[in-house]
C-alpha cells in the first residue's frame, strides 16, 4: 500500500533535463531518506510534489491515496495532506511566534482575532514540540535553529498526512536534532508519513526506514536503511565515470601565490562560521574546494576576496604579503579577484552593455587626467572579448540578452582585466552548456599556463575531480579532507560528509 506513488516524472528545463523517469513511492507511516548529490534532482522532485511545478509542466504521473493528483498550486497540494519544510525559512521576522504558528489560521471570536486562545494553543503546542519559546517573542530575535523547529511546527498544525522535509537539520544543534528525529519517530507511529531530505546520513540511518538515490536526475535504487550502509548510499551517489570531459593541462607549480593559516571567521551575528582553515595554492595550479552545500565554500571566497565575515583568527598572505580582512579593493589592486558564484546578482549590471561590464573593475587603469579614455578602453574590451570568445553581436550588447555561457565569460573577462596573480571561481560553469563548460576549462588552462594560481569550487564531484590538481573538501566549516588528483569520488563524498 502507498500513500503517494510517482511514475516515470521527467521534467525539463531549457537545455537541461532534470528529472529522468523518475518513480518514487512513499509508504504510509514510513520515513523514506531522498539521497543525493547536488544537483541530482531532489529539490525539482520535491518541489513537483509540492505543487510548485504543476500539472501539465512535467510528464507522468503522481497519485496520493491512490488517485491521481493533478495540482495547479502549492495550495492544491496542501489540500491533498502535503506540507513541505524548505531550506530557506519562510517565516515573518516582524511577527511572534504565535502569529507565525497560526499565519492564514488564526483563531476568530466575534470576527476579530481571539488573542488570548491563540496564546494558550501556541503555548501548548510548543511544549508539545519540547520549545522554550515565548509565544509573544518576536521571529527575528529568535535562534536559526528555533526558528527551524517552529517552522516545522507550523506544517504540522496543517495536520498533513505527508511530510516533506529538506535538510532540515542544516542549522540545528545536537539537541535540537534529537527533537526532531524523536518527533518524527512519533509522527512514524501516528501513521504521518515523511519524505526525508539530507546529506547527513547518520540521521538518515538513525530514522529512515528506506532510502532512495536519485542520480544525475534518475532514481537508480531503494534501499531498507537496516540491509545497507553509509559506503553503499555514497558508492550509489556517485556512481560516475570521468573520461574525457575535463581537459585539465597540469603545470609544474611555482612560487606560493596565496597562503591561509589557521583561518577562523564568523558569521553576520558573531556565531564561528570558518574553523581553523589552512591551505596553500601555488603558481600554475588548481585549488578544487569542494563540500556539501552549506559546508562553506563560497563563504570561504568570499572572505579571502574581502566581502564577507568577520576575521577572529588566523592569517592571509598573497603573493607573501598580508592581505587585509574586509576590503575588495585591496584584494583586487594586489591581485587576488573572485569570479561569484551568483553571476546575474553579483557578477553582472544586467541592463548595461557587455563593455561597460568587461571593464567595471578596472576603471583606473584607463583614467588619464581623471577622465576615462574611452578609446584605450574599447580596445581592451575588444581583447579580452576576443580572446575569450564571447558571441555578442557588439560590445554595445546588453549583457542580459547573452546566453549564460557568454555572461560567464564576461564575468571572467572583467574578473582577468584586473590582472590577478590569484583567481577564486566560485562554481563557474553553473547554469551553462556543455559546450560553454568545455570554454571555461579551457580559460583555467590557459590562466595556469600563464602562471596565476586557481582556487576552484564546485558541487561537481567530477568537474572537482578533473580540472583540480589538488581537492581541499569541506565539511561543516572546517577541513574535511585532503585529496591528491586522482582521489576518488567515494573518498572525497565521505570526507564532505565528515566519514573520513
Amino acid at each position: 500500500m502507498t500513500i503517494l506513488r510517482a511514475e516515470r516524472i521527467v521534467k525539463r528545463f531549457p537545455g537541461v533535463t532534470a528529472l529522468s523517469g523518475v518513480s518514487f513511492e512513499l509508504r504510509p507511516g514510513e520515513i523514506h531518506a531522498l539521497c543525493g548529490e547536488n544537483g541530482a534532482g531532489k529539490s525539482t522532485l520535491i518541489k513537483l510534489l509540492s505543487g510548485i511545478h504543476p500539472y501539465g509542466s512535467y510528464e507522468g504521473t503522481l497519485e496520493v491515496g491512490g488517485k491521481e493528483a493533478r495540482f495547479s498550486s502549492v495550495a492544491d497540494a496542501e489540500g491533498a495532506g502535503i506540507a513541505v519544510i524548505y531550506q530557506e525559512l519562510a517565516l515573518v521576522p516582524e511577527m511572534t511566534a504565535a502569529e507565525n504558528l497560526f499565519l492564514g489560521r488564526e483563531p476568530v471570536r466575534g470576527g476579530l482575532i481571539d488573542w488570548q486562545r491563540m496564546r494558550k494553543e501556541s503555548l501548548r503546542l510548543l511544549a508539545g514540540f519540547g520549545l522554550d519559546i515565548d509565544p509573544n517573542a518576536p521571529t527575528s530575535k529568535l535562534g536559526v535553529g528555533q526558528r527551524q523547529l517552529l517552522e516545522i511546527l507550523k506544517a504540522l498544525r496543517k495536520e498533513p498526512k505527508i511530510l516533506i522535509l529538506d535538510e532540515p537539520t542544516a542549522a540545528l544543534s545536537d539537541t535540537e536534532v534529537g527533537i526532531l528525529l524523536a518527533k518524527l519517530r512519533e509522527l512514524r507511529g501516528r501513521g504521518i508519513a515523511c519524505v526525508y531530505i539530507s546529506h547527513k546520513l547518520e540521521e538518515v540511518f538513525a530514522v529512515c526506514d528506506r532510502i532512495t538515490v536519485l542520480r544525475d536526475g534518475a532514481a537508480v535504487t531503494t534501499l531498507e536503511a537496516a540491509k545497507t550502509s553509509s559506503a553503499e548510499v555514497i558508492r550509489h551517489m556517485v556512481g560516475r565515470e570521468i573520461k574525457d570531459l575535463f581537459p585539465r593541462k597540469s603545470c609544474a607549480p611555482g612560487e606560493t601565490l596565496l597562503g591561509v593559516a589557521g583561518l577562523c571567521v564568523a558569521d553576520a551575528s558573531g556565531s564561528p562560521y570558518l574553523e581553523d582553515i589552512s591551505f596553500e595554492v601555488r603558481a600554475g595550479e588548481v585549488l578544487g574546494i569542494g563540500g556539501l552545500m552549506g559546508a562553506g565554500r563560497s563563504e570561504l571566497l568570499m572572505h579571502l576576496f574581502g566581502a564577507w565575515g568577520k576575521r577572529m583568527g588566523g592569517e592571509v598572505k598573497l603573493a607573501g604579503r598580508a592581505l587585509s580582512p574586509g576590503n575588495p579593493r585591496e584584494s583586487i589592486s594586489k591581485g587576488l579577484v573572485l569570479v561569484s558564484e551568483d553571476r546575474r546578482r553579483y557578477g553582472l549590471v544586467l541592463d548595461k552593455s557587455v563593455g561597460f561590464n568587461m571593464s567595471l573593475s578596472s576603471l583606473k587603469k584607463f583614467l588619464r587626467k581623471g577622465l576615462i579614455d574611452r578609446h584605450a578602453e574599447a580596445v581592451a574590451n575588444q581583447g579580452f572579448s576576443n580572446s575569450l570568445r564571447v558571441k555578442a553581436p557588439s560590445l554595445e550588447a546588453v549583457v542580459g540578452g547573452l546566453s549564460g555561457g557568454n555572461q560567464q565569460k564576461v564575468v571572467i573577462g572583467k574578473a582577468l582585466m584586473t590582472e590577478p596573480k590569484v583567481v577564486l571561481l566560485d562554481e563557474p560553469t553553473r547554469g551553462i552548456d556543455v559546450g560553454a563548460k568545455q570554454e571555461v576549462y579551457g580559460i583555467v588552462n590557459e590562466l595556469t599556463a600563464s602562471g596565476k594560481a586557481v582556487i576552484l569550487v564546485s558541487s561537481e564531484l567530477p568537474e572537482l575531480m578533473g580540472m583540480s590538481d589538488r581537492i581541499l573538501m569541506l565539511h561543516e566549516g572546517r577541513v574535511g579532507g585532503r585529496f591528491p588528483s586522482g582521489a576518488s569520488a567515494e573518498e572525497l563524498l565521505a570526507a564532505a560528509l565528515g566519514k573520513s
